[in-house]
């Protein structure tokens, strides 16, 4: 099982909306040779962290099947965020488009580009949240518990669903 989080929470291409972008990254995550497009989640609505004045984030997740080495995955995933104008400046930056390996059907690395499973994953209830969507059945591969346990052992962390008016 390979999980890919999808966000943006700045126009793309075009003037795109972050969830129009989103929405056109999962069809070029779908276009990776070798994987299988299995799901993809709702979208949701998050406050940026740390910047709460940034604009908000538009958050999901997608569901492949497939083998492909890590680095390889990631140097295609950098391809995506680029087609979409993302420029890496500071951590946390407001972004185009990010996409993110969770999961490499349970690779366990240290070693970083990428680290694996995401490192930061299990504190982040917008990467939980979408992941159940997807996968209810996931368990982390190095703390060994499940996505149901460990959305319900954060911090409340405000989440809804996404729509373009967010009122």
């Amino acid at each position: 099982m390979i999980l890919i989080a999808v966000g943006a929470n700045l126009p793309g291409p075009g003037e795109s909306s972050p969830l129009e972008s989103c929405q056109a990254a999962v069809e070029a995550v779908r276009a990776i040779p070798g994987l299988r497009f299995v799901a993809v989640s709702r979208w949701y609505r998050t406050g940026a962290i740390p910047r709460g004045e940034d604009p908000d984030y538009c958050n999901g997740m997608v569901r492949m099947e497939g083998e492909i080495a890590p680095a390889e995955l990631l140097a295609r995933l950098h391809e995506i965020e680029a087609q979409f104008g993302r420029a890496r400046t500071v951590p946390n930056a407001p972004r185009t488009l990010d996409l993110d390996i969770i999961d490499l059907n349970g690779i366990i690395r240290a070693v970083p580009d990428p680290v694996l499973p995401h490192p930061r994953a299990h504190l982040r209830a917008f990467v939980l949240r979408p992941l159940l969507d997807v996968a209810p059945a996931w368990r982390h591969p190095t703390l060994r518990q499940n996505v149901t346990t460990l959305l319900a052992e954060l911090p409340i962390q405000p989440l809804r669903p996404w729509h373009e008016d967010p009122g």
